[in-house]
């Protein structure tokens, strides 16, 4: 019996053909129109160009003091774009899906964005260390290379990821128009939440916004790779079963009582064998002498012929002379006289 996490997937029927997404025309001109704001957003805050002045006109305006009502609702919805909530929630969906359409791509497409994701943005967080708008210092400043971590903003660019992701891998053009509606509120719901929250300059949410649409714009590219990455799984998954062997099956052998099977113990001469020794013919062993029909014969023949078989020398009966006596013969009395 199988018992490997495969097994269930060999029991589901083949699924549909699911169409991979191509680098196509217009996904090429939206790459390179969406990397141009990219670069113009770095530039502006770079150069501390008026972006730069809006960012603090809203940081002092703060909005959560303007509308504390809605501040614990958002604190609950921005969670919506943290990276471990989400991916575990998203990896749930997708894992449900690569067991129902025997294919991990959903899983490795997933897992090929958020890792993407992490080291394109976590790079520039790092490169540029930008202070967040609680620790700002001096009016006006971009807050640059001061050791901060938070432009791009990382919820708003994992939110674009994690719930685009579901747009980019929906196998029906409509499911993809819901989808790439859906995320695309909850993208623009969490990036601006942010922004109220006081935690990112808008500049940040900006170039979320942008680090995550590259990321999904440019998934076609690494279709290639996960495809290969597919297929090395599985090669191990199959050597695994290989190593393994088929499981041997054990036959019941009927040696117990109420087996149905006749039991056999060589240290106890059947009945049917002590009459063949002495004379009496084997058709003579049958239902009324305990025997049980087979096939014809009866359990007690069986037993004869192999008691048979395997009698050693010293159990024969020695052949005698037809119409000779096996007793040894009598001399005569002796008389007197």
């Amino acid at each position: 019996m199988r018992t490997d996490i495969f097994a269930r997937l060999d029991r589901e029927p083949e699924p549909p053909k699911i169409e991979i997404p191509r680098m196509s025309r217009t996904r090429k001109v939206l790459f390179g129109g969406t990397l141009a704001f990219y670069l113009a957003i770095v530039v502006a805050v770079l150069v501390s160009s008026s972006l730069v002045i809006i960012d603090w006109k809203i940081m002092l305006f703060r909005p959560y003091q303007q509308w504390p009502v809605i501040h614990p609702y958002l604190d609950y919805f921005v969670v919506l774009g943290q990276r471990g909530p989400t991916a575990v929630m998203i990896a749930a969906w997708l894992g449900w899906r690569s067991w129902r359409q025997h294919t991990l791509r959903p899983l490795l497409t997933l897992g090929a964005a958020l890792l993407l994701l992490n080291v394109t943005v976590g790079a520039v967080k790092l490169g540029l260390g930008r202070l967040g708008p609680h620790y700002a210092t001096q009016i006006g400043s971009a807050e640059l290379f001061a050791g901060g971590d938070i432009f791009p903003s990382g919820h708003t660019a994992n939110a674009v990821v994690t719930w685009g992701i579901l747009a980019y891998l929906a196998t029906t053009p409509r499911a993809r128009r819901y989808l790439s509606v859906m995320s695309s509120l909850v993208a623009l719901g969490v990036g601006a939440t942010t922004v109220y929250l006081g935690t990112h300059w808008l500049s940040d949410v900006l170039l979320g916004w942008a680090a995550g649409l590259l990321i999904l714009l440019g998934l076609p590219w690494a279709e290639p790779l996960i495809g290969r990455a597919e297929q090395a799984v599985f090669a191990v998954r199959e050597r695994w079963r290989a190593r393994r062997g088929p499981t041997p099956t054990v036959p019941a052998t009927g040696t117990g009582p109420g087996s149905g099977g006749p039991s056999r113990r060589p240290e106890t001469v059947p009945q049917g064998a002590q009459q063949a020794v002495e004379g009496t013919p084997c058709e003579a062993v049958g239902p009324a002498h305990g025997g049980r029909t087979t096939g014809g014969r009866t359990t007690g023949q069986l037993t004869t012929a192999q008691s048979r078989q395997h009698a050693v020398r010293s159990e024969r009966t020695p052949v005698t002379p037809a119409g000779g006596s096996r007793r040894p013969p009598r001399s005569r009395p002796l008389t007197g006289g």
